[in-house]
């Protein structure tokens, strides 16, 4: 094959012109096919880029709102807990008063109590002990202690006490006076004289002595003149300790 130098010119016409018809009918399309896709896909990526920072400020301010829910959450579980240790400790204060009250009233029931348990055994002593008196001297008691009594009195009436004094004030001077005198045993003519004598040392009117015995009073003498009554017998003690007892 030979070397053409015209048909090579030709053909390198021929692709000149070639190469302007695509520059012209296809380059140029594409590549402003190119540049617009591009340019809509770096507007998408721009697009992106601002929602994912907007995404990223969302999800910052959300962080931050959370944070500060969690701060105002803990402030307000603070101040909740401080209420409910104040709240408590009203609340332990009042039971701590009441449960004080309570005690003392307690105590003092319970002293109240002993008190009541306390005087009712003196009471109850205090009975024991006159019932058991009363029995010694019911068995203890005879002639010799009714004269010993019989002794004392006449020793003790050295004057008449001041009750006496002004129940005989009220009558006449002239007027009898009407003395009964008790006793447990048998009195002797000598005993009577001797208490009329005693008597008429101290009383200025006339006396009728009437003389009973009477066995409950144990021993020892009860003697009545008028609205008085002089006692001197053992019975009236021992009453004087059941009085007691029950004035408990």
């Amino acid at each position: 094959m030979e070397f053409n130098l015209s048909s090579f010119f030709l053909e390198i016409i021929n692709f000149l012109i070639l190469i302007w018809i695509l520059q012209r009918l296809f380059y140029r399309p594409i590549r402003d096919m190119i540049a617009r896709r591009k340019e809509l896909i770096d507007h998408s990526l721009g697009q992106a880029e601002q929602m994912r920072k907007e995404a990223e400020q969302l999800k910052k301010n959300y962080q931050n709102r959370q944070h500060q829910w969690e701060q105002e959450k803990q402030a307000a579980i603070a101040h909740l807990h401080q209420q409910l240790e104040k709240e408590r400790d009203k609340v332990m204060s009042k039971l701590q008063e009441e449960l004080d009250q309570e005690r003392h009233k307690a105590r003092t029931a319970m002293h109240k109590q002993q008190q009541e348990i306390h005087l009712q055994q003196q009471k109850l002593a205090l009975m024991n002990g006159s019932r058991f008196a009363a029995l010694i001297l019911r068995q203890a008691a005879g002639p010799e202690l009714e004269q010993r009594l019989f002794e004392l009195l006449l020793s003790q009436l050295k004057q008449l006490p001041e009750a006496c004094i002004q129940s005989l004030q009220t009558v006449d001077s002239n007027t009898s006076l009407e003395i009964n005198v008790s006793h447990a045993y048998p009195i002797t003519h000598e005993q009577q004289q001797r208490l009329e004598q005693k008597f008429a040392s101290l009383i200025d009117n006339p006396m009728q002595f009437q003389y009973d015995q009477n066995t409950h009073l144990i021993a020892g003498f009860k003697i009545d003149i008028g609205a008085w009554i002089l006692h001197a017998d053992l019975q009236h003690e021992l009453s004087g300790f059941t009085e007691i007892a029950r004035d408990f």
